[in-house]
């Protein structure tokens, strides 16, 4: 338990690494070399990521009874809000596959082994938390535009949704709330866990550190932001199916990312 840290780095100390200036060209070379990562061995990748379109497909299922209809959009949304947290073994891939070292897929789940696992568990409490903030405020949402009363169906629902000044409403406000949490998100974790991977500085230096990044990139922040959101929604369109290939490409592609803004030789 001596090692044991949360908010500072192993040496109880704070980081503050440099922080490059990029563009929005280096936005999509880091989208490149994560395909090029998820294409050493596409085969296995997919495999260990078709957890997400499964996941996706029983939360439809489970969402589609009455009860939590309303909650249908929230939930598919939500995954860009824990994705961070949920591509963490692809990370490492990349982050050995860099190194030269082994990236069997199975050094995915390695992660536990991280010194870094309370800090990592800390900033992911902290989507989780933003997560279940985002699912009862779109709940409140809806009860206050349409009222306690479930749908009786998904095909009621999705005529109030789209036939309904409420339905409308609530689409505006919805997204607009949506995305101030996707802000909050991207703002506090967009590079968050491959620091914390790479150099364990603890979450609070992780969360401070991709605010700077996004402080000093805005607009390839942005077009990083738009590239996901963008890529979850097709994988949602295909039925979750494309996320086994989009999860892999933007996990990967995330680390490369943290690596044109923080780069390896600053310790």
């Amino acid at each position: 338990m001596a090692n044991f840290h949360v908010i500072a780095g192993a040496d109880a100390g704070i980081a503050h690494p440099v922080i490059r200036k990029i563009t929005v060209g280096d936005v999509f070379t880091a989208l490149r070399k994560g395909f090029d990562d998820f294409w050493e061995k596409p085969s296995h990748y997919v495999f260990l990521c078709l957890i997400y379109p499964v996941a996706g497909l029983v939360i439809m299922r489970w969402s589609s009874g009455a009860n939590a209809l309303p909650l249908i959009f929230p939930l598919m949304s939500g995954f860009a809000l824990i994705g961070p947290l949920a591509a963490i073994g692809l990370y490492e891939i990349s982050r050995r596959r860099e190194r030269g070292m082994d990236t069997s897929w199975h050094h995915a789940r390695q992660v536990v082994h991280s010194p870094a696992v309370p800090s990592i568990l800390a900033v992911g409490v902290m989507l989780v938390a933003v997560f279940v903030a985002w699912l009862l405020i779109a709940q409140a949402l809806y009860v206050n535009l349409f009222g306690e009363t479930p749908p009786a169906s998904i095909a009621v629902f999705m005529d109030q949704v789209f036939n309904t000044p409420q339905g409308w409403r609530m689409i505006l406000l919805g997204n607009a709330i949506g995305f101030v949490f996707a802000a909050f998100v991207l703002c506090t974790t967009v590079i968050a866990f491959p620091f914390l991977l790479d150099r364990d500085g603890g979450a609070y230096a992780a969360i401070a550190t991709s605010a700077r990044a996004v402080a000093k990139n805005p607009l390839p922040m942005i077009v990083w932001g738009l590239i996901v959101a963008a890529l979850l929604m097709v994988g949602f369109a295909t039925l979750f199916v494309g996320l086994a290939i989009f999860i892999p490409v933007l996990g990967h592609a995330t680390w490369h990312l943290y690596r044109a803004v923080v780069p390896a030789h600053e310790l």
